[in-house]
């Protein structure tokens, strides 16, 4: 149960500010399970949540599939690299990395209004899904994606905004689309290779999948900024809880 709810508070948060594993990785870990396992789990859980996020973008991915297309090929190989790394890995050294692993998904949820502004006035989008610095930053997040589930759609919607000209809408709505690719692709090879707590992911999925519609009715009621900071705060917590435990 508690599981579930971590679950949908994950999903309302990223369906609000982007984040929401900050909430679903460190409930696994206070249950008792290691930072590698939980981190496993949590990369299959959150699935279902990327893809009614991807369901609720359908209007502002309009026009986005020459990009998905594009950045297909260089996600899914980073997604691939980093799952393929964290298993090769010794696990003592994802528990000595996670704490900042986790700051550094803070850092990213805190720089979020930053982003949104560089991306907000912006109206059409150059084609730029050849540019070699753009699968290059694709690649890098989707690695950490694949090595850390923790963050990934905030350090994709970071490389979006530092590479592509458009609204920040279009490209929140790609970076789902593309963390939803991510995430199959990890979660796949995770799901045959890797640790996954198979109950405990379940109890979080069904909890994401329900989450998105809680997010909206959150952000009406608190707003955006006061849940990032909820979840900021929650975020240093687990990291400094973490790096003393290590």
């Amino acid at each position: 149960m508690l599981l579930a709810l971590s679950g949908v508070l994950a999903g309302a948060i990223n369906a609000v500010a982007g984040g929401g594993s900050l909430v679903s990785f460190p409930a696994l870990i206070g249950l008792g399970y290691s930072p590698l396992v939980a981190n496993v789990t949590n990369a299959v859980a959150v699935l279902p949540g990327y893809v009614t996020g991807s369901a609720t973008y359908r209007q502002e991915l309009a026009g986005q599939g020459s990009r998905a297309l594009a950045l297909a090929a260089s996600c899914a190989a980073g997604a691939l690299a980093g799952a393929a790394l964290l298993l090769v890995s010794p696990p003592a050294l994802f528990e000595r990395l996670s704490p900042f692993l986790v700051l550094s998904a803070v850092a990213m949820l805190a720089a979020q209004p930053l982003l949104s502004r560089r991306a907000g006035p912006r109206h059409q989008g150059r084609p730029e899904t050849g540019t070699r610095r753009l699968h290059l930053l694709a690649f890098a997040a989707a690695l950490y994606g694949g090595y850390f589930s923790v963050g990934l759609g905030l350090v994709l919607l970071a490389a979006l905004a530092l590479s592509l000209d458009d609204e920040l809408g279009r490209l929140n709505a790609l970076k789902g689309l593309l963390s939803l690719l991510i995430g199959v692709v990890s979660a796949a090879y995770l799901a045959v290779l890797g640790p996954v707590a198979w109950t405990a992911a379940a109890a979080i999925a069904v909890g994401n999948a329900a989450g998105g519609p809680v997010g909206v009715v959150l952000a009406r009621r608190t707003g955006d900024r006061t849940l990032r900071a909820a979840v900021v705060a929650l975020g240093v917590g687990v990291s400094v809880w973490l790096l003393l435990d290590a």
